[in-house]
């Protein structure tokens, strides 16, 4: 299922959760949804990294400092500088 790219694996996750017969079906749902949300976050780090983006910038949006931005993301494939 890693072939498929986050946000068509996103969007069958919300379709699962929609259809789901049970507690233990949405659950299994939400899991593969916060995976592939993941997956998405890390991978536009990167982009805005590579784009240009400061770790000062990054951290912003989520409330983090440089420090704190780039220790959430650096095993994530974000670049150290």
């Amino acid at each position: 299922m890693a072939s498929k790219s986050p946000v068509k694996r996103i969007l069958a996750a919300l379709a699962a959760i929609e259809v789901a017969d049970g507690p233990m079906s949405r659950l299994e749902a939400a899991r593969r949804l916060r995976e592939a949300a993941e997956e998405l976050e890390a991978a536009q780090v990167e982009a805005a990294r590579k784009a240009g983006a400061t770790w000062i910038e990054i951290g912003a949006i989520y409330g983090l400092t440089k420090q704190g931005a780039q220790q959430r993301f650096r095993a994530a494939g974000g670049s150290q500088r």
